[in-house]
């Protein structure tokens, strides 16, 4: 078996209605999706999180040293592309890159040999995974604290026990915000917080503070990515779980963070941070480390599906009997082709998700999505 061609696909969406998070308002959805096509006629997807044309324009620099490979030789490849690079960059949009090209290889073997994926990384410890909802960004309107709790009733009455709301829009606003919506569900679901690195290690203590009696699951990069030290500042000074790492790549930036254990809960997004392969060497050391797992996700059904099969992977961390399972991220914000692009394959039902269980991803891309919000 031989790869015979390499394809990307940018795609690209209007909202309508335009919505904020910590740092800028955003009014498109963009992604680029990875075509990989072997000459046995089996095509693999994979899908990169990040600015979407110049990863396009690195994967077509990959591409020359991929054609005419076996595509199961996932680790050399690996290993390959991201040394040919690395004194360029260990971090950023190469890895991104190279991240869509390993979830595509990923979805030849497994198409190859008959398996769902979650089997070829080791089996699967659970074959479904509760989700969590997230949103919460709030849009251009009179009361926007309304539209904020009539969505908090709209994820409660879809059945989710979980949920991630966005702040980082200033340390009494966001205390205002938290506090309307758990008026809303209660204190029994799960609400987790997340500031997109908006504050200093200061601000963010100040926050937490405010807001250790509403029950908080995790509060998600308080601090920017690089700043560690600000991350363990929040760690030691704060009664609510530190989440954070979507900004990160690579085992060999997550070595430190583990080792130290500035972190509680960290979030590699497997289509940024290197992909299935990558994804499952950061887990197997987060569970040496003791610290949990949650990966990040924000994009199509293709990125979704790779996630699910690396959660169905995850070992418990510990194993008891009533152990903490990691949790599915899943996006509910306006999305024109999250799930169209493979025909609504993946849904939750009362807030959990089965894990695909077909060849590969178990998911298959509908072309006529594909070209209608293809722009290169």
């Amino acid at each position: 078996m031989k790869i015979k061609d390499i394809k990307t696909h940018v795609l690209h969406a209007k909202l309508k209605q335009p919505f904020c998070f910590s740092q800028w308002w955003y009014d498109t959805r963009t992604t680029c999706i990875v075509e990989i096509i072997t000459e046995d006629g089996i095509t693999g997807w994979g899908e990169c999180y990040g600015p979407s044309t110049v990863i396009q324009e690195i994967i077509n620099v990959y591409k020359e040293y991929l054609i005419g490979e076996d595509p199961r030789e996932i680790d050399r490849h690996w290993e390959y592309l991201y040394n040919r690079y690395r004194d360029y960059g260990q971090k950023g949009l190469i890895v991104e890159a190279i991240s869509g090209i390993d979830i595509a290889l990923w979805d030849i073997f497994g198409k190859s040999v008959g398996l769902p994926v979650y089997k070829l990384l080791g089996g699967a410890n659970r074959k479904e995974i509760q989700a969590y909802a997230t949103g919460f960004y709030p849009e251009k309107a009179e009361d926007p604290i309304k539209i904020l709790q009539k969505e908090a009733e709209d994820y409660m009455n879809a059945g989710f026990k979980a949920m991630k709301m966005k702040v980082g829009f200033g340390v009494n606003k966001d205390y205002e915000l938290v506090k309307a919506i758990r008026q809303v569900i209660g204190m029994d679901i799960e609400l987790m917080i997340d500031a997109n690195h908006a504050y200093d290690s200061v601000e963010a203590i100040k926050l937490g503070r405010k807001l250790e009696d509403m029950n908080i699951g995790w509060f998600e990069e308080p601090v920017p990515p690089e700043d560690l030290r600000g991350y363990e500042e929040c760690k030691n000074a704060l009664n609510i779980p530190i989440a954070g790492g979507e900004c990160e790549f690579t085992r060999f930036g997550f070595k430190d963070i583990l080792a130290n254990r500035v972190i509680d809960i960290i979030q590699p997004d497997t289509c940024s941070a290197g992909g299935l392969s990558e994804c499952k060497k950061i887990a197997v050391m987060a569970n040496a480390f003791g610290v949990r797992y949650n990966p990040h996700s924000w994009g199509t059904g293709i990125g979704l599906a790779a996630n699910l099969h690396l959660l169905a992977n995850l070992p418990y961390n510990p194993l008891s009997m009533n152990p903490v399972s990691p949790m599915l991220e899943f996006d509910q914000t306006e999305h024109p082709y999250r799930l169209k692009l493979i025909d609504n394959t993946i849904f939750h039902t009362n807030g959990y998700v089965k894990v695909p269980t077909g060849a590969g991803l178990g998911i298959e891309v509908n072309r006529k999505v594909l070209e209608k919000y293809k722009i290169k």
